[in-house]
């Protein structure tokens, strides 16, 4: 005699299961208590795994932001070298121009640094 399926039975073996997992026996229910160990461990290394990669995100953030401030730091740099250097020949670039009756007048801001 074959016994039909019912929607009431997935009803029953869900509560069943829940009831298991709370009280600390299903694996026992699955019969699968001997690999309890090796189910500790698989868990074990997958929390590893997450925890390495979000260190690893993290630190790919912050190498992020570096790139940012020294990109940053770089363009200060080379603006703050145009103005030290044209102070040097400033006054001489000046009057040499000047003497030739060029039109030619300074530059009045620092240079667009590409990326």
């Amino acid at each position: 005699m074959k016994r039909s399926f019912k929607l009431s039975d997935i009803g029953q073996l869900l509560k069943n299961s829940v009831k298991a997992i709370f009280e600390g026996e299903f694996l026992l229910r699955l019969k699968i208590g001997r690999y309890f160990v090796n189910i500790v461990l698989v868990f074990v290394i997958i929390t590893f795994t997450i925890w390495i990669s979000l260190l690893i995100d993290n630190t790919m953030t912050k190498v992020e932001r570096g790139k940012a401030v020294i990109a940053e730091q770089e363009a200060t740099i080379a603006r703050r070298t145009y103005e030290l250097s044209s102070l040097t020949r400033r006054s001489g670039a000046e009057k040499h121009l000047e003497e030739l009756g060029s039109t030619l007048k300074e530059a009045e801001k620092p240079p667009i640094v590409l990326k």
